[in-house]
């Protein structure tokens, strides 16, 4: 269920409801009791992942080595390999 966020007209007051997308909007401010209510469009939330196997990992880019292997590569590394010798 989205949470939407209202505006009164009369007193300025903001505030936000939990509701399911059915309901019907908020008419009534809880502050002063005015019936002058407006949705505002809020920028929203972001994706929540509840619940175990959401790991970030999970998405990390596998990187091929000239060996055949893959590996997983983080986006602080740089390419260079570890068994690289100076000449």
């Amino acid at each position: 269920m989205p949470t939407y966020e209202y505006e009164c007209l009369n007193c300025q007051h903001r505030f936000e409801e939990f509701q399911s997308i059915t309901d019907e909007p908020v008419s009534h401010c809880p502050k002063c009791s005015s019936a002058q209510v407006r949705r505002v469009i809020g920028v929203g939330m972001g994706i929540i992942f509840k619940g175990s196997g959401f790991y970030e990992t999970d998405y990390k880019k596998k990187v091929s080595s000239s060996d055949g292997s893959s590996e997983k590569k983080s986006s602080g590394e740089t390419g260079k390999s570890s068994k690289e010798t100076n000449p």
